[in-house]
């Protein structure tokens, strides 16, 4: 009987292939990291037999679904179209949230109206609830109106949304086309509005302005096209800053650190150098004052950056704040030239910075640092308060104090909040843990004091969006639903 050699041979050298190539792709030491989305995510790392053998390669999340266009510069160009007019009707309210963390960008509401330090047992009314699109866009709130920008995934649309603050109905809302693949969510910022003028940065760094009254678009900027800004791998999560007839952006392009626009045409007015070459964060820019200097502050990719706000030169920078991961809350500027930082991917969860004058200039110093166990946040910038900080730190999910020398006075306990988001006002804060249940304590360093229990949402998750309040309307968020509480005091 013949035998042929081929059934033998060609598996047999087919085997001795496979084991070599695995032999050689097990010593180059590349292995896949896994992780989650920029909220709230956790990361696994295979790095079995990479020992001094290079670097890990980084498999980032969520663009195996990102649009091609994404990073092709040419593809982008966008036009909104035209408003379209709902049945709401702007309620006769006074008040207002204009911006990320409020009128004075610290998440503290000083309008006066007394608020209710205990509530009935089926909780504080609620005004109206809407449907949204995944995401934690959160809402400002101007002239008796509530603007969230919005993501309509059938339309594939970043959607301004114009409510009414009295009971939730669309009084008017417009769009411009853009691709936005899920990915936690897709919509992540807050507006800022300056008179008729509302500013909005969408998901894919698009800036656009619309008239607060019409809704029409006046213009869009396209950070990407205009700037060289990179998009970041869950999207921006940069709120714009409106300082006087400018607002401040953090493109972090080739040529641009940050960049100032007017804000009623969108005219480049200067922009900052990028010496060091860092990319975007999910950051957003604070103002601060020191040594008779006016400034923006902002964390990159690098390190954190004082830009002076007449002309945009870089009056500083640093290094030793460097991102790990992801940075989104934003730097916290307190008295006497320092500047609090925190992250939720880092043994070092907080950082704060000292800023001295040497001659004419300014350098800066690291005061101390905290570890993770001490304070971290992964997501929402911390509250200073009448000499103190109040935050959630995200290694136990407790709302705690710190005195500014990082000494933590109290926390929550049992209480948990997650990744949910924060204010103070009246006196109080409030706080929103991320499954929507609202809890209110007193905003003191004395001790805890837990006042009152809600929960806003059944079945809430990823409520993470910031908070919004204007004559006692509280604006609250999760995944997928925003809701209007009455949290005043009864009269």
């Amino acid at each position: 009987m013949k035998t042929t050699w081929i059934p033998i041979v060609v598996p047999a050298l087919l085997a001795l292939a496979g084991v070599t190539a695995l032999v050689l792709w097990l010593s180059s030491g590349t292995w896949p990291v896994e992780a989650g989305a920029g909220h709230g995510l956790t990361s696994r790392l295979f790095s079995r037999g990479n020992q001094g053998r290079g670097p890990l390669a980084l498999r980032v999340p969520g663009l195996d679904g990102t649009p091609q266009a994404a990073q092709d510069k040419s593809a982008r160009p966008v036009t909104a179209g035209q408003p379209v007019r709902g049945p709401g009707q702007p309620a006769d309210i006074p008040g207002e949230w204009p911006a990320f963390r409020g009128p004075h960008r610290d998440a503290i509401c000083s309008d006066g109206t007394p608020l209710a330090r205990a509530w009935p047992a089926q909780g504080p009314p609620v005004l109206w609830r809407i449907e949204l699109g995944q995401g934690y866009a959160s809402a400002v709130i101007r002239n008796g109106r509530v603007f969230v920008l919005d993501y309509d995934e059938q339309a594939q649309a970043d959607t301004m949304r114009c409510l009414s603050l009295a009971d939730g109905r669309e009084i008017w809302r417009n769009s411009y086309p853009v691709e936005v693949t899920p990915n936690h969510g897709c919509s992540r910022t807050v507006p800022a509005i300056v008179h008729e003028y509302l500013v909005s940065i969408g998901p894919r760094c698009h800036v656009a302005c619309w008239d607060s009254e019409t809704g029409q678009c006046r213009w869009i900027i396209d950070m990407v096209k205009q700037f060289g800004a990179e998009e970041r791998q869950w999207y921006t999560g940069q709120c714009p800053l409106v300082d006087g007839e400018r607002v401040i952006l953090a493109p972090c392009g080739p040529e641009a650190l940050l960049a100032a626009v007017e804000y009623r045409t969108g005219q480049v007015l200067w922009k900052t150098p990028n010496p060091r070459g860092w990319k975007m964060t999910h950051s957003s820019v604070m103002k601060t004052e020191y040594a008779g200097r006016s400034m923006y502050v902002y964390c990159g990719t690098g390190g954190t950056a004082g830009v002076a706000a007449d002309d945009g030169r870089l009056l500083w920078d640093e290094t030793n704040w460097v991102e790990n991961f992801a940075t989104s809350p934003s730097p916290l500027p307190l008295p006497d030239g320092r500047i609090f930082l925190c992250s939720g991917y880092d043994m070092t969860g907080a950082m704060m910075l000292q800023m001295k004058p040497v001659g004419d200039a300014l350098a800066v110093e690291t005061a101390y640092t905290l570890k993770r166990k001490e304070f971290n946040s992964e997501q929402q910038t911390p509250i200073f308060y009448r000499g103190h900080l109040y935050g959630v730190r995200k290694l136990r999910e407790q709302m705690l104090c710190l005195d500014l020398e990082g000494k933590e006075l109290w926390n929550s306990g049992s209480l948990k909040f997650g990744h949910g988001p924060y204010l103070i006002a009246d006196g109080m804060i409030f706080a929103l843990a991320d499954n929507g249940l609202l809890a209110t304590m007193e905003a003191t360093h004395e001790g805890y004091r837990p006042l009152a229990q809600f929960q806003v949402f059944e079945n809430g998750h990823d409520a993470w969006g910031p908070l919004a309040i204007a004559s006692g309307r509280l604006i609250v968020r999760d995944m997928t639903r925003m809701a209007c509480v009455d949290v005043r005091a009864a009269k």
